[in-house]
């Protein structure tokens, strides 16, 4: 029996270069080696405010998009979270398990919310159980994460570690990250130092899977750089431009230091030209795929539903047993 590996994308704007590559090029791979649940997480978009018409449309978008960047639904299972009520209900019982202090460690709850720590959602500060339900509710050995999510699957492997002492079983397996590296790490391309996102202000500092091949090539013109000629990487002193020679070296295939080699006496316009055609060689068949899956809003539903009855099978299976071993009467 294959390793079950689980991950998700919140639906929330469009997706983007660095999910692409720092995220679903290598689920993709993932498909032939292990059992495969990819979810559309907006669940964990709603612990901020959300438009429901466009967290509709944002869900269906990430769904072309998982398809459209080679997740084959006959292989892996694509379903919305909120399909799934065992996550819900799980992470309420996982809940019960979470000391605070486990909590309060998480840096992403302190970054994401700031100065206004009194007034943000009780989801988003405990929305790490949540990830944990969504992992253990399909008993998932194994999620790929960057990095900066590395803590989280901590979480997962704490929380699961509480709830199997306290019964007395090993009922959940410890999920082991399969960390993407600092390699596939894209920033952003208005400052090297902030990781690409799609929640930033601006949309030039991100290539989205939707853009346009002359939307790209203005986007890397304007790329940050700085004022030395030279085309060299240096991740400390020269963020901005290590970041376009990482995007250039996963995009082609190469290393940093055969990058580097190549663009080695060239201009900076020459670069980030060569740049851009590549993006838009790699994305133009994406984006055209995906276009023509949103055109078809029924396949896209029907592909949804699908995923969901499968996953319901897994984690209602799973979640009987734990309420079983809970003590909540079956009626």
């Amino acid at each position: 029996m294959k390793q079950r590996v689980f991950s998700g994308v919140q639906p929330t704007g469009n997706l983007h270069l660095g999910n692409y590559l720092g995220a679903i090029r290598n689920w993709v791979a993932m498909q032939e080696n292990y059992e495969c649940l990819f979810c559309v997480v907006d669940l964990h978009a709603i612990t901020v405010p959300q438009n429901p018409e466009e967290l509709r449309k944002a869900t269906r978008e990430v769904t072309a998009a998982y398809i459209a960047c080679g997740i084959d639904p006959q292989k892996s299972i694509i379903f919305p979270q909120s399909s799934v009520s065992a996550h819900a209900e799980l992470g309420w019982i996982l809940g019960c398990h979470t000391p605070l202090g486990w909590l309060n460690r998480m840096t992403q709850f302190k970054d994401k919310a700031g100065k206004n720590r009194d007034n943000v959602s009780l989801g988003l500060y405990g929305y790490p159980v949540l990830m944990a339900a969504d992992i253990l509710a399909y008993k998932a050995t194994h999620v790929p994460v960057g990095d900066d999510q590395k803590q989280h699957i901590e979480l997962a492997r704490d929380i699961a570690g509480a709830y199997n002492r306290y019964y007395g079983n090993d009922y959940f397996p410890l999920p082991e990250p399969l960390i993407q590296g600092t390699a596939t790490r894209i920033m952003s391309l208005r400052d090297g130092t902030k990781k690409m996102s799609k929640s930033e202000e601006s949309d030039y500092s991100r290539i989205n899977l939707t853009d346009t091949a002359e939307t790209i090539e203005l986007k890397f013109r304007k790329a940050q750089s700085d004022a030395n000629p030279e085309i060299y990487y240096n991740h400390e002193e020269r963020p901005s431009v290590s970041n376009l020679i990482n995007i250039y070296a996963n995009l082609a295939g190469i290393s940093r230091e055969q990058t580097v080699e190549k663009f080695a006496g060239k201009l900076f316009s020459e670069f980030k030209q060569e740049l851009a055609n590549a993006a838009s060689e790699h994305l133009s068949p994406i984006t055209t795929k995906m276009r023509d899956l949103l055109a078809n809003q029924d396949y896209i539903d029907a592909i949804l539903k699908q995923g969901a009855e499968k996953a319901n099978q897994i984690a209602e299976k799973n979640l009987d047993e734990v309420k079983q071993t809970v003590g909540f009467l079956k009626l």
